[in-house]
């Protein structure tokens, strides 16, 4: 039984302990599910960010990382250094024009000549009669010749008196147009002799120098090259060389003529001559893939002689925007070669067209820009549109 308690002042009755308790549960109820329910809410939202958080984080984690390079452009003219043979401008082999024996030779090996000059003389006893008796007999077929105009001209004037024949006047006619033919082929017959008689003065077609001397005084020279005939003299041209090469496939549509080159020679150790392309045999040899380029070079003071192995510089223009890559940047398929390259977060994969190979590096001359990004040692299972991440700077 609950006690009254009154206060002095006013003398009402209060609300005794248990009825406030009463009146306080629903409220303490409504508290406690309140925070029962924000609990229960708090760790679902949280189990489902973590699940979202663990879903993200596990698609993260399965793009690949890759790491990318930018293609280096590449040099606007490049150098290749090749093996070459120097040989004379003009080579020729001097023989005689007419047979005799060897009077006089005026040059030997080593000397410079230069065009015109005599090198050697034959003398032609057997050709210097054939042209005496040859000159006789153009002075026989003049005398007879000038007999036969008398003739015809006399009998051409009887005839209109009709003093002679007419068949005596035709003879005489005919007569006077045969010698002054036997004159004419003696006439040719003495400037062939005065012709081959000239050759007995042999003389430098062009300027250079003596490599051969095949006779001596008093050896018999027969004219020609065929046969017992032997080669007096080998001239050569050295004041300008010609230096050949074999330029590889790869680049021998860049070797062209008037390509800069540079030449030099064991012998002459950093000694550099200038030349240039001067020509190319246009066909590649079947056996070697190589093209046959010529190479001249000024040799005015003689220093570079024929037959000497050089080493030849060509430099040859590189391909318009090529670009030079890494060799484990590219893929080698059967379809082809080709990069890959990083667009947009995404896989892209495109043909090349490959130049020169350096060795760690590889030449291309299509298919890239300066601002690509290009898988480094792409694998062989990657795939166009596949999403990917570039790894920082300096990861590994």
């Amino acid at each position: 039984m609950s006690a009254e308690i009154k206060t002095p002042e006013n003398g009402d009755t209060q609300i005794t302990s248990g009825q406030s308790y009463k009146r306080l549960m629903p409220v303490l109820l409504l508290v406690l599910v309140a925070v029962l329910a924000f609990v229960v809410v708090q760790g679902i939202l949280a189990r489902s960010h973590a699940e979202t958080s663990l879903s993200q984080a596990t698609e993260q984690n399965a793009i690949p990382v890759v790491r990318t390079v930018h293609p280096r452009v590449g040099t606007p003219s490049t150098e290749l250094i090749l093996p070459g043979n120097i040989e004379a401008f003009t080579d020729t082999p001097i023989y005689a024009r007419t047979d005799g024996y060897l009077r006089h030779w005026y040059f030997d090996i080593g000397a410079h000549v230069r065009t015109g000059q005599l090198l050697a003389e034959i003398e032609t006893p057997e050709l210097d009669q054939q042209l005496a008796q040859a000159q006789a007999d153009l002075a026989t077929a003049e005398a007879n010749a000038n007999n036969a105009h008398i003739n015809a001209a006399r009998y051409s004037d009887l005839i209109k008196k009709n003093a002679v024949s007419q068949q005596d006047t035709d003879t005489f006619v005919n007569q006077a147009a045969a010698t002054s033919a036997a004159v004419r082929s003696a006439q040719a017959n003495v400037g062939r002799l005065r012709e081959l008689q000239s050759f007995e003065k042999v003389y430098a077609p062009f300027d250079g120098v003596i490599t051969a001397r095949d006779v001596d005084i008093g050896d018999l020279i027969n004219a020609g090259s065929n046969g017992g005939a032997k080669e007096l003299f080998h001239l050569q041209a050295i004041n300008r060389l010609r230096v050949y090469v074999q330029v590889p496939q790869a680049s021998y549509r860049a070797a062209t003529p008037g390509t800069p080159a540079a030449l030099s020679v064991p012998e002459l150790p950093g000694q550099h001559f200038a030349a240039q392309v001067a020509r190319t045999s246009n066909a590649m040899e079947v056996a070697s893939r190589t093209l046959r380029v010529e190479v001249d070079v000024d040799n005015p003071r003689g220093i570079l002689i024929p037959g000497e192995l050089a080493t030849v510089l060509l430099k040859l223009p590189a391909p318009v925007n090529s670009m030079i890559v890494p060799v484990n940047a590219l893929l080698f398929r059967s379809e082809g070669i080709s990069a890959v390259i990083v667009q947009n977060g995404q896989i892209a994969i495109t043909p090349v067209t490959i130049g020169r190979d350096f060795g760690d590096s590889l030449e291309v001359t299509s298919g890239l820009s300066a601002n690509d990004q290009i898988v480094v040692n792409p694998p062989d299972s990657i795939a166009a549109g596949q999403k990917v991440q570039i790894a920082a700077a300096g990861a590994q």
